[in-house]
C-alpha cells in the first residue's frame, strides 16, 4: 500500500467511525469501558451456581475427542470412537425406535399417508382420532396448555389400569418430558423471594442433577438425604429426620423428591420403604414429588406407584407424579413427551398451576402423540399388536441382561463394587482410588472420581459421569454408567474398562 492509498483508507475509516457515532452505535461509555453490558458481574447468581454433571466437562471433552478422531488429528489414540455411557439416551446408543410409535408420528406429520396402504389400519385410526382433537387437525397447531384432551384421557386410563384406581384426566398435564413437570412443580411451591428463608426441597444423594440444578436456579435450598448403599440404596427414615431437622434453621421444607426406580442408583424401592416415606411426608407436611419415569424398567423386584400405596394407606397428602416417553422401552428422548399427575391438590392451587403452564403455551404436540402411543399401545387383535409386544419385550429383555452383566462385571474387578441394577438403566459402582491418584487429583484441583473418569475417557474413549456430580457419602467415590450400549458394544466396553482400572491402580499404587 502506498502513501495515497493509506491516507484514503484512514479517511474512509474515520468517515465510517463518525457515521457510527452519529447513529448512536458507539458511545463514550462503550469506548472507555470495553466490558459488555451484560457480564458475569451482573447476571443471575443462581445461574452461576447451577451445575449439571451429565452434560458437564467430561461430556464436553468427549465431544472434542470425537471431533479429533473425525478430523484425523486423534489418530494416535488407542481407540477410534467414543462410547457415550454418560447419559440415558437410548436411541443414541443404538436402540431401535418402536415401529408403531414412529408410524403414528409419520402419519400425523404427513397426513397424505392416511390415504395409502403403507401403514396398518390401527395406526391410521389412532392418528385420525388424535388429530380430531388438534386445531385444524394438524400437529402444527397449539394444543391446550395442559395438553391434547384425548391424550390426557388416555393417560388417565393408563394410570387406572396400572393401579386399579380412578384417575381424573383433568388432574393430568402433558409436559415437555418429565423434566418440565418437575421444574414446574418446584416453581409452583417456591416462595424463596417472599419468605424470610428459602424453600427447601429434600433430594436423595446420589440424585439426578436436574434437581440440584433447578433448586439452585430457583434460589431454593437442597435438603440432602443419603441413600443407604449397604442396603440396596434404600431410604432410612432416621436419615430423613436427621436431614430435615438440620435444615429447618436455614430453609422452609416444602417437598421431598423420590426417584423410583432410581437414577443413578438403579434401585427399586420396596412397598414397605414407600409406606415409610409416605408416613414421614405426612408427619412433616411435605409434598411428595415422585419421579417414576423408569416404571417399566424393572429387572428385579416390583414397581409400586406412590399413588397406589398412598390410596391403600388412606393418605391424603399432595403428590405430583411424573412419567415420560424418553426412557423405559421406548427411549424417545428427543421428542420430549411426558405427563405430571396432581393428586390431592387443592383445586385453587391446581388452577394456579394451570395458569402458570399457560405462559409456556403448550408442550410439543408430536411429543404428546409419542406419549399417547406408550400410555395406550395397540390392543390384542389389532394389526400392530404382535410387533409392538415383540419389540417391547426385546428391549426389556436386552436391558435385563445388561443390568446383570454390568453389576457382575464390576463386582469381579478388584477395587470396584456395585449393587444389583434392579431397575432404570444405570449402575452407580463404588471405586477405591489409590492415595497417589487422590493426591494427583488434588494437585489438579479435581475431585478424585472426576480425575478417574477423565483418565478413563482420555485412555479408552469411554465417557462416564463422576459420582461427585450426583452427590455421594463423603470419603467415598463412585461413577455412573448407563447400561444402554448394545450387548456386543457393552461387553467390549466392560472388558476395556477392566483393563483400564487394573492399569490405573498399578500406575498410582
Amino acid at each position: 500500500m502506498n502513501f495515497t492509498q493509506g491516507r484514503q483508507s484512514i479517511l474512509v475509516s474515520r468517515t465510517h467511525f463518525n457515521s457510527m457515532w452519529k447513529n448512536g452505535i458507539f458511545s463514550l461509555r462503550n469506548i472507555l469501558n470495553k466490558e459488555p453490558n451484560i457480564n458475569l458481574n451482573n447476571i443471575n447468581e443462581n445461574v452461576k451456581r447451577l451445575e449439571y454433571a451429565v452434560r458437564g466437562p467430561l461430556v464436553i471433552r468427549a465431544g472434542e475427542i470425537e471431533r479429533e478422531l473425525k478430523s484425523g488429528t486423534g489418530t494416535d489414540r488407542p481407540f477410534n470412537s467414543v462410547i457415550r455411557a454418560n447419559i440415558g439416551d437410548c436411541h443414541a446408543m443404538g436402540q431401535t425406535p418402536l415401529t408403531y410409535l414412529r408410524q403414528v408420528l409419520a402419519c400425523a406429520s404427513d397426513n397424505a399417508l392416511l390415504n395409502h396402504d403403507t401403514y396398518p389400519s390401527d395406526v391410521k385410526n389412532r392418528t385420525k382420532e388424535l388429530l380430531e382433537y388438534c386445531g385444524g387437525k394438524s400437529v402444527g397447531a397449539y394444543s391446550d396448555s395442559a395438553g391434547v384432551e384425548i391424550i390426557r384421557k388416555h393417560c388417565a386410563e393408563y394410570i387406572r389400569q396400572r393401579d386399579n384406581l380412578d384417575a381424573d384426566w383433568q388432574n393430568i398435564v402433558l409436559t415437555t418430558g418429565a423434566s418440565e413437570g418437575i421444574r414446574s412443580i418446584l416453581a409452583l411451591i417456591n416462595t424463596s423471594t417472599s419468605d424470610p428463608k428459602p424453600s427447601g426441597v429434600m433430594i436423595p444423594i446420589p440424585q439426578y442433577p436436574l434437581y440440584s440444578a433447578t433448586i439452585a436456579e430457583y434460589g431454593m435450598h437442597p435438603i440432602n438425604y443419603y441413600l443407604d448403599e449397604d442396603n440396596q440404596w434404600s431410604l432410612s427414615v432416621d436419615e430423613l429426620k436427621k436431614s430435615i431437622n438440620k435444615a429447618r434453621s436455614v430453609c422452609i421444607p416444602k417437598a421431598i423428591v423420590i426417584i423410583n426406580p432410581g437414577n443413578p442408583t438403579g434401585s427399586v424401592l420396596t412397598r414397605e420403604n414407600i409406606e415409610d416415606i409416605v408416613r414421614f411426608a405426612i408427619n412433616e407436611k411435605l409434598l411428595i414429588i415422585a419421579d417414576e419415569v423408569y416404571q417399566h424398567n424393572i429387572y428385579d423386584g416390583e414397581f409400586f406407584s406412590f399413588k397406589k400405596v398412598m390410596h391403600e394407606m388412606k393418605a391424603t397428602i399432595e403428590l405430583a407424579s411424573v412419567f415420560s416417553a424418553s426412557k423405559g422401552y421406548m427411549g424417545e428422548c428427543g421428542l420430549r413427551g411426558g405427563y405430571c399427575e396432581l393428586v390431592n391438590f387443592d383445586p385453587a392451587v391446581k388452577q394456579m398451576f394451570l395458569k402458570m403452564l399457560s405462559a409456556r403455551l403448550c408442550s410439543s404436540v408430536l411429543g404428546q402423540f409419542a406419549l399417547d402411543c406408550i400410555v395406550k399401545p395397540p390392543e390384542q387383535g389389532e394389526p400392530s399388536f404382535d410387533l409392538y409386544m415383540e419389540e417391547k419385550d426385546q428391549v426389556l429383555t436386552a436391558l435385563k441382561y445388561r443390568a446383570g452383566l454390568v453389576a457382575d462385571t464390576f463386582n469381579s474387578i478388584s477395587g470396584i463394587s456395585s449393587n444389583k441394577v434392579a431397575g432404570a438403566m444405570y449402575a452407580f459402582p463404588k471405586i477405591t482410588i489409590p492415595p497417589k491418584a487422590i493426591a494427583k487429583a488434588a494437585e489438579l484441583k479435581q475431585a478424585p472420581d472426576f480425575f478417574y473418569a477423565m483418565e478413563l475417557l482420555e485412555s479408552t474413549g469411554i465417557c462416564i459421569v463422576a459420582g461427585s456430580g450426583f452427590g455421594q457419602l463423603p470419603g467415598t467415590y463412585h461413577f455412573r454408567t448407563t447400561i444402554l450400549p448394545q450387548n456386543d458394544k457393552l461387553e467390549e466396553m466392560l472388558n476395556i474398562f477392566k483393563d483400564f482400572h487394573e492399569k490405573f491402580v498399578a500406575k498410582y499404587s
